[in-house]
């Protein structure tokens, strides 16, 4: 992606008291960019998307989101960034025409009864405006989110749509991180990563070995106690083992590699990667 940058901050920062939740954090996503900013409960994402948002003022940092200032021109921010959520969130008593109208009078969207309109028939809405949004099923729920997402937009859609519509994501799926152009991980307020699915993964230099067998839980322990083994993580019925030195790691494995279990090395996945950055970051809870 080589477009302008939406979101330029640098060194973001908020504190709660004496703790520290977002740390220093710099972020750049392009125009026209899937970009997938994950990590953990509790690792400061929600905190720092508020920043970039205008809803939260940063203690420290700077830069600019959709080219407004971050700090001084928080409001116009609010105005042009949409948000929606993973789980439906609107107001199921109301119908999809109401909760979008109540979106556009939120967002004091010019010539709301034309661009309600134009949000129904665009996302094929039209024939269940009338609907109450607690009676949709979840597909329905999400094109309701999205529609309401892009409502104080619409009058730019095509626009958009030609130069490319900016998209940060948070997510804990992997299929859905796996889409983004680019992703960044976040744990204990600290950015520990950042780049394409694949230089993220070869950044970690992680080998990694599927086992299966029988006592898996019991070959957990042992593997635990093993130097070169860094981590061993349940996947279905089968043990992701995984260490940054190969050699170590193999030799760490060698007792085990018997008739009870059937090993194979595998590539390293955004998974092992992310569950081996949480597991080696610092706890700034304390």
């Amino acid at each position: 992606m080589n477009g302008e940058p939406i979101i330029d901050v640098h060194g973001m920062t908020k504190r709660f008291g004496d703790r520290t939740v977002v740390d220093h954090v710099d972020l750049t996503v392009r125009a026209g960019e899937i970009f997938g900013f994950l990590g953990p409960n509790g690792s400061g994402k929600t905190t720092f998307l508020r920043m970039l948002c205008g809803l939260l003022r940063a203690d420290e940092g700077s830069g600019t989101c959709l080219g407004y200032d971050v700090i001084a021109e928080s409001e116009a921010i609010k105005r042009e960034v949409g948000y929606m959520t993973q789980r439906f969130s609107f107001w199921e008593d109301l119908s999809i025409a109401e909760n979008l109208d109540f979106v556009a009078r939120m967002y004091d969207v010019k010539k709301r009864r034309q661009t309600l309109r134009e949000s129904l028939e665009q996302l094929g809405l039209v024939g269940r405006k009338d609907q109450l949004a607690g009676q949709l099923s979840g597909g329905w729920q999400q094109r309701l989110a999205l529609a309401a997402c892009l409502i104080h937009k619409w009058d730019e859609i095509h626009r958009l749509a030609g130069e490319g519509l900016t998209v940060l994501i948070t997510t804990h799926y992997m299929d859905e991180a796996e889409r983004c152009h680019r992703l960044a991980y976040i744990s204990y307020g600290k950015l520990l990563t950042h780049g394409t699915v694949d230089e993220v993964i070869g950044n970690e230099r992680l080998t990694t070995w599927s086992v299966s067998g029988q006592d898996l839980p019991e070959l957990t322990e042992q593997l635990r106690q093993r130097t070169g083994v860094e981590q061993t993580v349940a996947f279905g019925n089968m043990l992701h083992v995984s260490g940054g030195d190969a050699a170590t790691l193999e030799q760490a494995i060698a007792p085990f590699r018997t008739d009870q279990y059937e090993w194979h090395q595998v590539e390293s996945g955004l998974e092992d990667v992310f569950i081996h950055l949480m597991d080696n970051s610092k706890d700034n809870s304390s």
